[in-house]
């Protein structure tokens, strides 16, 4: 297949933001391509290269040559190049890479640069989400979503599943394709999700009682395998952290059982049980340094347990499984109470958020682990933090957001002036893009042609977000968690947002 072929998809899965014309434009494109481009394209489709790294980044392709006049690139061929990128290491290497990265995009036409230049920096912006994907993967197979979803959660990844089910003949034979793929210890599965609800009521409302109301930890994901001596200990993306944190490997290694396979977090805490600072627990979790591992044990708990001696229990209900959980994993449990009285929920989520967690997350008895699209089985419920911020810069906007003025920088004050807090493109509307855009060209100081706009502070917007971390990053020291704009505030001045003194009580809370 031709990489014209996927770039031309890729474009138009941009230009709209209809679900099914995004499903077709995907389903077209998969029927096309050959059984043998199938992983590639699935990858690249998913907005990602194959390659992990490639040792190229933004400043790589500053300047690019100029584009081929006809598409001749395959797909296969660009795969081997970025591949024979990825495999240098050692003197030279950097300028054999340089080389092989100018003949490849010298090669593609404009739009082919735009592909590949966004999916080596990950700035692929075009709306196909890994569940449309799949759901589009189940329609040119002819099998039913639910059968690719299940598929993709025991491979833990979209590509195989693609190939598997692309590459059977008959929706029949497809189908056994897809039911081949098991619970295998030592391989992780995607993680169940949870769907969001302001507040307990609301999460309580689509749930049939009684319900457990779990503890959600300020902790990372992780996901752990034992298979007799043999542990992994996968994050949320499915990376395998294991030697990084032995002190969870000897946690497993000391439970009762000898295959197991459990969900759940880790994270730093105190000497009170509470946890530390969730930079803390993030850096200790990427960093192979003795020294800081030593400084920062993570502790780890679980929520769910998967697979125990032989026995599956994926689609076995919560109540089950917890159990099984608790027969194994004694005090590393997360603390959580069962209820059908909503007045005892609400004085859980209370309680968690006082003892400085994220919040809770309500989970119906009868539900078995599915991951995916984010269902009604699972509901988080966490306090609402905002701010209001100062907006002192903006990035113009790519993919559906290409023309506009997108990602803003967040300020809060400090004394005459302004401390940067993040960024932010979440929550906005197509009408709040279109209006920051014009006032935002209204505030523009120096160059406006830029990839980022520098702005007068004068604009207020308020922010909210779900937390807050210490930061080398910024200024400031700290640095918020999960932004997301709410409104724009022209009823208050700059002088009015809020201080870099009350952000840090926040953070100290």
């Amino acid at each position: 297949m031709l990489l014209a072929d996927v770039a031309a998809t890729s474009t138009a899965l941009a230009a709209t933001r209809s679900r099914l014309a995004k499903r077709a434009l995907l389903v077209d494109l998969l029927r096309r391509t050959d059984p043998a481009d199938v992983e590639v394209v699935s990858r690249y489709l998913g907005g990602e290269l194959r390659q992990r790294r490639t040792g190229l980044g933004w400043r790589s392709l500053t300047a690019l040559p100029e584009p081929a006049a006809a598409a001749t690139l395959s797909v296969a061929a660009v795969d081997a190049a970025f591949e024979q990128m990825a495999g240098l290491s050692g003197p030279g290497s950097a300028g054999t890479r340089a080389s092989l990265a100018d003949e490849l995009f010298a090669a593609a036409t404009a739009d082919e640069q735009h592909l590949l230049r966004g999916l080596v920096t990950g700035e692929i912006r075009q709306g196909a989400l890994d569940s449309l994907l799949l759901d589009a993967v189940a329609e040119a197979a002819g099998v039913p979503p639910g059968s690719v979803r299940r598929a993709a959660m025991l491979a833990g990844a979209t590509e195989p599943v693609a190939v598997a089910a692309l590459g059977a003949g008959t929706p029949d034979e497809a189908e056994r394709a897809l039911a081949a793929f098991t619970l295998v210890v030592g391989r992780p599965v995607r993680p169940m999700l949870a769907s969001s609800a302001p507040d307990v009521a609301t999460a309580l409302a689509g749930l049939d009682r009684p319900v457990v109301v779990d503890t959600k930890l300020d902790g990372i994901r992780i996901q752990v395998h034992r298979h007799g001596d043999d542990i992994r200990v996968f994050t949320r993306s499915l990376d395998d952290i294991t030697a990084r944190v032995p002190e969870i490997v000897a946690a497993l290694a000391a439970m009762p059982a000898t295959d197991l396979v459990l969900d759940g977090e880790a994270m730093a805490v105190d000497e009170t049980g509470r946890p530390r600072p969730f930079q803390e627990t993030a850096s200790r979790s990427a960093t192979r340094d003795a020294d800081v591992a030593a400084a920062t044990a993570l502790t780890p708990f679980f929520f769910d347990c998967l697979h125990v001696d032989g026995r599956d229990l994926l689609d076995s209900p919560l109540v089950d499984r917890l159990a099984a959980l608790d027969q194994v994993a004694g005090s590393s449990a997360v603390a959580r109470v069962v209820t059908d009285d909503p007045r005892v929920a609400q004085e859980r989520f209370a309680a968690v958020v006082a003892d400085h967690q994220e919040g809770v997350v309500v989970k119906a008895l009868d539900a078995p682990y599915e991951a995916g699209r984010r269902g009604a089985a699972w509901v988080k419920v966490k306090p609402r933090h905002t701010l209001d911020l100062v907006v002192l810069a903006v990035e113009r906007g790519s993919g559906r957001r290409q023309g506009y003025l997108s990602n803003i920088h967040l300020g809060a004050r400090d004394g005459d002036g302004f401390v940067m807090l993040g960024k932010t493109f979440k929550g906005m509307t197509d009408q709040m893009l279109a209006w920051q855009t014009e006032r935002f060209a209204e505030l523009a100081v120096g160059p406006t042609d830029g990839y980022e706009v520098r702005l007068r502070p004068e604009q207020v917007v308020e922010i909210a977000f779900d937390g807050l971390q210490r930061s080398s990053r910024y200024p400031g020291g700290v640095a918020l968690r999960f932004a997301r704009v709410l409104r724009y505030r022209d009823d208050k001045t700059a002088a009015q947002a809020d201080t870099i003194e009350t952000v840090r009580a926040l953070a100290g809370s």
